[in-house]
């Protein structure tokens, strides 16, 4: 009786296991789910372009100040005195859009207004005033030019970025324009010192022991080729956001003065011309990278992927 029990036991773990082996098999021999799908890349905006905006003062230097007599009939002027020149200070706003080749070259194109700044020179000089008794009569003019200057001026830049070092930034650079130069107001006084009588201006007008006498000038605006010379730092204040102080020489070129007339005379009296005009200044500036990166765009729909089916083997 009990070895028909173990019998009929045997026969039932036979039974369950040729029917369980297969699935175990097929279970086995399933594949992996898929990898999740790679995430997409994020979407650069705007690449390297940047915007800018600089305040900064100046000191000016100035070659001198020289004055041309009225014209001949071929129209040359020959007639040609010089005044010291001397330097003076004023103030600068500009803006700018740039783009940023790569972590050491950039470029901008700059467009600033220099706010009105004096202009002008002085002289002392001799000259015949006349005879008296056989004797020449000597005169003596002190003589000073007044204006006033203002430009705007277009500049192309490039920068070479010296590398980075805890948010600092150190560049260099260079930049070619033009300048829209404009005197105006511009006087020319003097005052007779000696003789007691003299004639005071080749226009025949008669002046008196200290009387000023003196000329008026047109205004007029002078384009000049303008070139400039760039060194300074730059912080990160963050990725897209950078404050510059920096140092440039600006050479704005020349600039004149319109016709001068003499209030006595109906003559001309010619112009001024200011040869070099030179700037040092000390800007701070602001950067504002419009490039960026945004999260990308989700799919319209997604791919569908069927699963995969079971693996057959054959024997």
């Amino acid at each position: 009786m009990a070895r028909s029990k173990l019998y009929a036991l045997a026969r039932s773990l036979t039974l369950v296991a040729s029917v369980g082996a297969p699935c175990l098999a097929q279970a086995a021999d399933l594949l992996p789910p898929p990898p999740p799908p790679p995430i997409a890349p994020p979407i650069e905006v705007g690449g390297g372009w940047y915007l800018r905006g600089d305040v900064g003062a100046s000191v000016y230097e100035r070659s001198s100040f020289t004055a041309y007599g009225e014209a001949n009939v071929d129209g040359r002027y020959n007639q040609r005195y010089y005044q010291n020149g001397g330097s003076g200070s004023g103030g600068f706003a500009g803006v700018g859009i740039g783009y940023q080749f790569n972590p050491f070259l950039r470029g901008d194109i700059t467009g600033e207004y220099r706010f009105s700044n004096g202009i002008g020179g002085s002289r002392t000089y001799e000259y015949t005033a006349g005879y008296l008794n056989g004797d020449e009569l000597r005169g003596r003019i002190n003589e000073t030019t007044k204006g006033n200057f203002d430009a705007a001026v277009v500049l192309a830049n490039a920068y070479f970025d010296l590398g980075t070092w805890y948010g600092v930034t150190p560049f260099v650079g260079g930049g070619v324009g033009v300048a829209f130069n404009h005197i105006s107001s511009t006087q020319t006084t003097g005052t007779v010192s000696e003789p007691t009588f003299v004639t005071a201006d080749p226009c025949g007008c008669n002046g008196y022991y200290n009387k000023t006498v003196g000329a008026y000038y047109q205004s007029k605006t002078t384009n000049s080729f303008a070139w400039a010379l760039h060194a300074g730092l730059a912080y990160d204040v963050t990725s897209n956001f950078k404050v510059e102080l920096a140092y440039r020489y600006l050479n704005l070129g020349s600039a004149r003065t319109g016709a001068g007339y003499e209030p006595c005379c109906t003559q001309s009296v010619g112009f001024y011309k200011e040869k070099t005009i030179e700037a040092h200044d000390v800007k701070i500036g602001l950067r504002y990278l419009i490039g960026g990166y945004a999260a990308p765009l989700p799919p319209l729909m997604a791919d569908y992927q069927p699963a995969p089916g079971p693996l057959v083997r054959k024997y």
